[in-house]
């Protein structure tokens, strides 16, 4: 018994593309081929996407899959495997749809509800399997749908709930679902439609005005806010202005607020009344017209010196007849000068400020833009000085002056001048400072400063301010006489100098050894100082320097010299006699010794005088 396969095929009946709820059989057709006729047993698998879904055994070549009612979740690839005896083949896929979903079943908890409720809605798709996407609409009256999604990947079913707004009358509700296939997106039909019917717990609220038009600056305007509740517990009414609450009220179906008409009571009023989530608003425009213009402060003169004559006037454009008041304008408050609207004074500095005036009529005040009055003290004759103290500067290093007026209203322009020259303007208040950096070895004169405000008597000028340049010391040299060497007794001379540096000039002498030792030092009007050392020593051999500095406080140090300290010729003759005489005085003394022993007979055999 000899057999093999051929090939083993799968196809749909019908067609691969099932309506929803549809029969559908899938068939596994075994092609082998035998040596004899025997009966073989044929095992039989059904797949879908790599499941198992069905097995037969059968002696026939083919087995069938029957579905008799298919839905959306038998979508999917199939394929089947056959074995007889020691020998199995896999058929290769094919892809089934099931075109359509079934239609959803959408619920709700609650079909009356009232305003700021919660509706809890469930929609369900039976028989098809997840993951799946569920639509939620809802429709208000005369209202386009409004649609919400959610995604489920573990259930065919989603909920979901709806706050209901104020404002909701009857609402609709419905679902449908979609699955994802090959070819894309697949929908399911539309849900059945639900109704929810909602209550209002009271009514939008009623805003009105007293008197309801022709409203003029002065008049007593009346608002009042109402509504119609099914509960006053928990209601609260709140009347504003833009974002300000004027007034408010709990547990009352009406409000009431008055106030005295203003220009600035124009515009936009909203009464809002709510209880628990639910909110309720009306809005209302109002226009005040106006009474009378604001007021205008006239000033005879806004910049004026001390002790002249000042005229402030108040006025309003085409009305004569109104309570006038001129104040003056303090961080602590407004100080009333004059009921009146005409206030003339001489002014001091203390007037200099601000001033404004008021206007009333049928008890609406209005009040002017301020004006800005200030009032000049005379400068006094600045004084110009350096910074530093002394008026010197070094060459090279930057001069700073200070020009400082003691009396006189800020701000004050100082204006600096380095010979006939401007250098610099200045304002500030009482002083003003100016950097010179370009300091000349010739510039040893020639600053002052001005100073002027908005007074009429004009420019005050310092006096001139003259400054000494210090040149510090350069070049320093140390020099002697005599030079290198110096005979026990002498007198030394040493000559320190600099090429250049402004007087006096502070000299000092030093002597190298491990510590620096200050011999000699004095102050000279001059470029040189000379220091006589007398009755030099053997101990003064040494290395000597100076050194000099002057106010700049710059020390030069000059090179070192050595100076040798020897014998006096006259010295040297002294110390020769002194040793031919002992040289001398011994050859004398062993002359004798040796007749002393010549005569004894105890002469050595050998005896060197020398």
């Amino acid at each position: 018994q000899v057999f093999t396969f051929n090939g083993v095929k799968i196809k749909v009946e019908p067609s691969d593309k099932v309506k929803n709820g549809a029969p559908m059989s899938i068939i596994c057709h075994a092609d082998i081929s035998k040596n004899t006729a025997f009966q073989l047993k044929h095992n039989f698998t059904f797949f879908k996407d790599g499941k198992l879904v069905f097995m037969a055994i059968s002696d026939k070549e083919d087995a069938r899959y029957e579905i008799p009612v298919a839905k959306s979740a038998d979508t999917g690839d199939y394929a089947c495997r056959v074995k007889a005896g020691d020998k199995l083949v896999i058929s290769k896929p094919i892809y089934v749809w099931v075109a359509g979903m079934t239609k959803p079943i959408l619920t709700a908890d609650k079909k009356e509800v009232s305003e700021g409720e919660i509706v809890k809605l469930r929609c369900e798709l039976p028989e098809e399997v997840p993951p799946l996407v569920f639509f939620f609409r809802k429709t208000k009256t005369n209202s386009d749908p409004i649609e919400k999604r959610v995604a489920e990947q573990n259930q065919n079913f989603s909920e979901m709930e709806y706050y209901v707004e104020a404002g909701d009358n009857i609402l609709q509700f419905d679902c449908f679902g979609k699955r994802q296939v090959k070819s894309g997106w697949e929908s399911s039909q539309h849900s059945n439609k639900t109704l929810v019917t909602v209550k209002e717990p009271f009514r939008k609220p009623t805003l009105i005005t007293r008197p309801s038009n022709n409203i003029t600056e002065g008049d007593i305007i009346e608002f009042e806010c109402s509504t119609v509740a099914a509960q006053m517990r928990g209601i609260e009414i709140i009347f504003q202005k833009n974002r300000t609450i004027l007034n408010s009220v709990r547990d009352k179906t009406y409000l009431k607020y008055s106030t005295l008409a203003t220009q600035e009571d124009s515009g936009e009023y909203l009464c809002k009344v709510e209880q628990g989530a639910v909110s309720k608003t009306t809005k209302l425009n109002v226009f005040v017209s106006e009474l009378f213009p604001r007021p205008t402060l006239s000033a005879s003169m806004t910049q004026l010196d001390e002790n002249k004559d000042l005229l402030l006037n108040c006025s309003i454009n085409g009305l004569r007849r109104a309570n006038f008041s001129i104040l003056r304008k303090s961080s602590s408050g407004d100080i009333l000068l004059k009921k009146s609207r005409i206030l003339a004074i001489k002014v001091n500095v203390n007037d200099t400020g601000s001033y404004t005036c008021k206007a009333e009529v049928k008890g609406i005040v209005k009040e002017s833009k301020p004006v800005r009055i200030s009032v000049y003290a005379p400068v006094s004759k600045p004084t110009l000085s350096v910074v530093s103290g002394s008026p010197e500067v070094v060459l090279g290093k930057p001069l700073q002056l200070i020009c400082h007026s003691v009396m006189g209203t800020p701000p004050i322009t100082f204006t600096f001048y380095k010979g006939d020259e401007i250098k610099k303007n200045v304002t500030n208040d009482t002083y003003a400072t100016f950097l010179d950096e370009d300091i000349g070895q010739n510039d040893n004169g020639g600053y002052k400063c001005d100073a002027r405000n908005n007074h009429s008597s004009g420019v005050k000028t310092s006096n001139i301010l003259n400054v000494t340049v210090i040149v510090p010391v350069r070049g320093a040299s140390l020099g002697s006489v005599p030079y290198g060497e110096v005979e026990v007794g002498s007198d030394t001379a040493f000559l320190c100098s600099v090429k250049e540096g402004s007087l006096p000039i502070d000299f000092k002498f030093f002597k190298k050894t491990d510590h620096e030792v200050l011999l000699h030092e004095a102050r000279e009007y001059s470029d040189r100082t000379i220091w006589h050392k007398k009755t030099m020593k053997r101990k003064d051999t040494g290395t000597y320097y100076c050194m000099a500095s002057n106010r700049a406080s710059v020390d030069v140090r000059s090179r070192p010299i050595t100076i040798s300290v020897i014998l006096a010729a006259w010295q040297k003759g002294v110390i020769a006699a002194f040793v031919l005489t002992a040289v001398a005085g011994a050859g004398a003394v062993a002359l004798w010794w040796y007749l002393r022993k010549k005569k004894k007979g105890n002469v050595p055999p050998l005896f060197v005088l020398g």
